[in-house]
Protein backbone atom coordinates (compact mmCIF):
# COMPACT_ATOMS: atom_id res chain seq x y z
CA UNK A 1 0.00 0.00 0.00
CA UNK A 2 1.33 3.42 -0.91
CA UNK A 3 1.62 6.23 1.61
CA UNK A 4 -1.08 8.14 -0.22
CA UNK A 5 -3.47 5.21 0.15
CA UNK A 6 -2.76 4.65 3.81
CA UNK A 7 -5.47 5.68 6.22
CA UNK A 8 -5.12 6.25 9.98
CA UNK A 9 -5.24 2.93 11.77
CA UNK A 10 -7.81 2.34 14.45
CA UNK A 11 -8.30 -1.42 14.16
CA UNK A 12 -5.29 -2.66 16.17
CA UNK A 13 -2.19 -4.54 15.10
CA UNK A 14 -1.91 -8.09 13.86
CA UNK A 15 -2.47 -11.09 16.14
CA UNK A 16 -5.21 -9.23 18.01
CA UNK A 17 -2.90 -7.36 20.40
CA UNK A 18 -4.53 -4.17 21.68
CA UNK A 19 -2.84 -0.99 20.52
CA UNK A 20 -1.65 1.48 23.11
CA UNK A 21 -2.64 5.04 22.28
CA UNK A 22 -0.14 6.26 24.85
CA UNK A 23 2.71 4.41 23.08
CA UNK A 24 1.69 5.75 19.68
CA UNK A 25 1.44 9.26 21.08
CA UNK A 26 4.91 8.92 22.62
CA UNK A 27 6.36 7.79 19.29
CA UNK A 28 4.75 10.62 17.33
CA UNK A 29 5.78 13.17 19.94
CA UNK A 30 9.31 11.77 19.86
CA UNK A 31 9.54 12.36 16.12
CA UNK A 32 7.99 15.82 16.54
CA UNK A 33 10.63 16.63 19.16
CA UNK A 34 13.39 15.69 16.73
CA UNK A 35 11.83 17.83 14.01
CA UNK A 36 11.58 20.76 16.40
CA UNK A 37 15.32 20.39 16.97
CA UNK A 38 15.88 20.74 13.24
CA UNK A 39 16.66 17.10 12.44
CA UNK A 40 16.04 16.45 8.72
CA UNK A 41 14.15 13.50 7.29
CA UNK A 42 17.41 12.21 5.79
CA UNK A 43 19.02 12.20 9.25
CA UNK A 44 16.09 10.49 10.94
CA UNK A 45 16.10 6.78 11.62
CA UNK A 46 13.66 4.48 13.36
CA UNK A 47 16.38 3.75 15.92
CA UNK A 48 16.76 7.47 16.69
CA UNK A 49 13.00 7.97 16.98
CA UNK A 50 12.73 4.93 19.25
CA UNK A 51 15.49 6.21 21.50
CA UNK A 52 13.84 9.64 21.75
CA UNK A 53 10.41 8.13 22.45
CA UNK A 54 11.75 5.63 24.97
CA UNK A 55 10.48 2.55 23.11
CA UNK A 56 12.04 -0.30 21.18
CA UNK A 57 12.40 -0.30 17.40
CA UNK A 58 10.10 -3.31 17.15
CA UNK A 59 7.36 -1.31 18.86
CA UNK A 60 7.53 1.24 16.05
CA UNK A 61 7.73 -1.34 13.27
CA UNK A 62 4.59 -3.03 14.60
CA UNK A 63 2.76 0.20 13.83
CA UNK A 64 4.58 1.77 10.87
CA UNK A 65 6.54 0.23 8.01
CA UNK A 66 9.23 2.92 8.16
CA UNK A 67 10.04 6.53 8.90
CA UNK A 68 8.13 7.88 5.87
CA UNK A 69 4.89 6.25 6.98
CA UNK A 70 5.45 7.52 10.52
CA UNK A 71 6.13 11.00 9.14
CA UNK A 72 2.73 10.98 7.43
CA UNK A 73 1.01 10.40 10.77
CA UNK A 74 3.01 13.30 12.23
CA UNK A 75 1.64 15.46 9.41
CA UNK A 76 -1.87 14.47 10.46
CA UNK A 77 -1.07 15.17 14.10
CA UNK A 78 0.14 18.73 13.48
CA UNK A 79 -2.78 19.61 11.21
CA UNK A 80 -5.65 21.26 13.10
CA UNK A 81 -9.00 19.50 12.77
CA UNK A 82 -11.45 20.79 10.23
CA UNK A 83 -13.76 23.42 11.71
CA UNK A 84 -17.40 22.70 12.49
CA UNK A 85 -19.43 24.41 9.80
CA UNK A 86 -22.27 26.68 10.95
CA UNK A 87 -24.55 25.31 8.24
CA UNK A 88 -26.56 28.53 8.21
CA UNK A 89 -25.48 29.64 4.73
CA UNK A 90 -22.84 29.12 2.08
CA UNK A 91 -21.27 32.41 3.12
CA UNK A 92 -20.91 31.40 6.78
CA UNK A 93 -19.51 27.98 5.90
CA UNK A 94 -16.93 29.50 3.56
CA UNK A 95 -15.87 31.99 6.23
CA UNK A 96 -15.41 29.12 8.73
CA UNK A 97 -13.32 27.16 6.21
CA UNK A 98 -11.09 30.11 5.35
CA UNK A 99 -10.72 31.06 9.00
CA UNK A 100 -9.18 27.65 9.64
CA UNK A 101 -6.72 28.28 6.81
CA UNK A 102 -5.86 31.67 8.31
CA UNK A 103 -5.24 30.10 11.72
CA UNK A 104 -3.08 27.44 10.08
CA UNK A 105 -1.01 30.20 8.49
CA UNK A 106 -0.56 31.94 11.82
CA UNK A 107 0.43 28.67 13.48
CA UNK A 108 3.03 27.92 10.81
CA UNK A 109 4.63 31.32 11.36
CA UNK A 110 4.95 30.74 15.10
CA UNK A 111 5.72 27.01 15.14
CA UNK A 112 9.19 25.65 14.38
CA UNK A 113 7.81 22.16 13.93
CA UNK A 114 5.21 23.21 11.37
CA UNK A 115 7.83 25.09 9.38
CA UNK A 116 10.20 22.14 9.48
CA UNK A 117 7.52 19.55 8.73
CA UNK A 118 6.32 21.39 5.63
CA UNK A 119 9.88 21.91 4.41
CA UNK A 120 10.66 18.20 4.85
CA UNK A 121 7.42 17.18 3.19
CA UNK A 122 8.27 19.08 0.00
CA UNK A 123 11.56 17.20 -0.31
CA UNK A 124 9.85 13.82 -0.60
CA UNK A 125 7.42 13.08 -3.47
CA UNK A 126 5.97 10.12 -1.56
CA UNK A 127 5.25 12.17 1.53
CA UNK A 128 3.84 15.03 -0.49
CA UNK A 129 1.51 12.60 -2.31
CA UNK A 130 0.33 11.24 1.04
CA UNK A 131 -0.24 14.77 2.38
CA UNK A 132 -2.15 15.65 -0.77
CA UNK A 133 -4.37 12.57 -0.49
CA UNK A 134 -5.05 12.64 3.25
CA UNK A 135 -5.10 16.36 4.09
CA UNK A 136 -5.43 18.64 1.06
CA UNK A 137 -7.85 16.61 -1.06
CA UNK A 138 -10.49 16.17 1.70
CA UNK A 139 -10.26 19.90 2.44
CA UNK A 140 -10.80 20.75 -1.23
CA UNK A 141 -13.75 18.37 -1.42
CA UNK A 142 -15.33 20.08 1.57
CA UNK A 143 -14.96 23.48 -0.08
CA UNK A 144 -16.53 22.20 -3.31
CA UNK A 145 -19.43 20.68 -1.38
CA UNK A 146 -20.11 24.07 0.23
CA UNK A 147 -20.09 25.78 -3.17
CA UNK A 148 -22.36 23.15 -4.73
CA UNK A 149 -24.86 23.57 -1.90
CA UNK A 150 -24.69 27.31 -2.50
CA UNK A 151 -25.66 26.80 -6.13
CA UNK A 152 -28.48 24.46 -5.18
CA UNK A 153 -29.78 26.94 -2.62
CA UNK A 154 -29.66 29.87 -5.00
CA UNK A 155 -26.82 31.62 -3.14
CA UNK A 156 -24.37 31.28 -6.01
CA UNK A 157 -24.58 31.69 -9.77
CA UNK A 158 -24.81 28.42 -11.64
CA UNK A 159 -22.56 29.48 -14.52
CA UNK A 160 -19.27 29.48 -12.60
CA UNK A 161 -16.52 26.85 -12.53
CA UNK A 162 -16.54 25.57 -8.95
CA UNK A 163 -13.00 24.19 -9.10
CA UNK A 164 -11.72 27.60 -10.20
CA UNK A 165 -13.91 29.36 -7.66
CA UNK A 166 -12.59 27.20 -4.84
CA UNK A 167 -9.05 28.23 -5.76
CA UNK A 168 -10.11 31.88 -5.88
CA UNK A 169 -11.48 31.76 -2.33
CA UNK A 170 -8.43 30.10 -0.77
CA UNK A 171 -5.78 31.91 -2.84
CA UNK A 172 -5.59 35.18 -0.84
CA UNK A 173 -5.03 33.30 2.41
CA UNK A 174 -2.39 31.02 0.86
CA UNK A 175 -0.58 33.93 -0.77
CA UNK A 176 -0.33 35.75 2.55
CA UNK A 177 0.63 32.60 4.42
CA UNK A 178 3.20 31.19 1.99
CA UNK A 179 4.37 33.75 -0.57
CA UNK A 180 4.11 36.85 1.59
CA UNK A 181 5.08 35.68 5.10
CA UNK A 182 5.29 39.28 6.33
CA UNK A 183 1.77 40.13 5.17
CA UNK A 184 -0.90 40.55 7.80
CA UNK A 185 -3.46 37.83 8.53
CA UNK A 186 -6.06 39.97 10.32
CA UNK A 187 -8.95 38.52 12.30
CA UNK A 188 -11.51 39.52 9.68
CA UNK A 189 -9.53 38.31 6.64
CA UNK A 190 -11.75 35.29 5.96
CA UNK A 191 -14.92 37.39 6.03
CA UNK A 192 -13.31 40.06 3.83
CA UNK A 193 -12.30 37.52 1.18
CA UNK A 194 -15.65 35.74 1.11
CA UNK A 195 -17.78 38.89 1.09
CA UNK A 196 -15.67 40.55 -1.61
CA UNK A 197 -15.93 37.56 -3.95
CA UNK A 198 -19.59 36.86 -3.28
CA UNK A 199 -20.45 40.43 -4.20
CA UNK A 200 -19.98 39.52 -7.83
CA UNK A 201 -21.04 35.88 -7.66
CA UNK A 202 -24.57 36.02 -6.32
CA UNK A 203 -27.36 35.27 -8.80
CA UNK A 204 -28.85 38.34 -10.47
CA UNK A 205 -32.46 38.79 -9.38
CA UNK A 206 -35.08 39.42 -12.02
CA UNK A 207 -35.83 42.85 -10.54
CA UNK A 208 -32.20 43.87 -10.61
CA UNK A 209 -31.80 42.44 -14.11
CA UNK A 210 -34.71 44.42 -15.41
CA UNK A 211 -33.63 47.74 -13.91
Amino acid sequence: MSLAERQPRHDGPARGRPRSEAVERAIIEGLMRLLEEGVSLAELSIERVARTAGVGKATIYRRWSGKEELFVDVLRAVEPPEPPLPGTSMRDDLVALLEQARLRGLAKRSSAILTNVHAQMKSSPKIWAAYEATVLAPRRRLGLEILRRGQENGELRTDVDLELLGDMFIAPVLVRSVLRPDAELPDDLAAQVVDTLLEGLRPVTSAAHGS
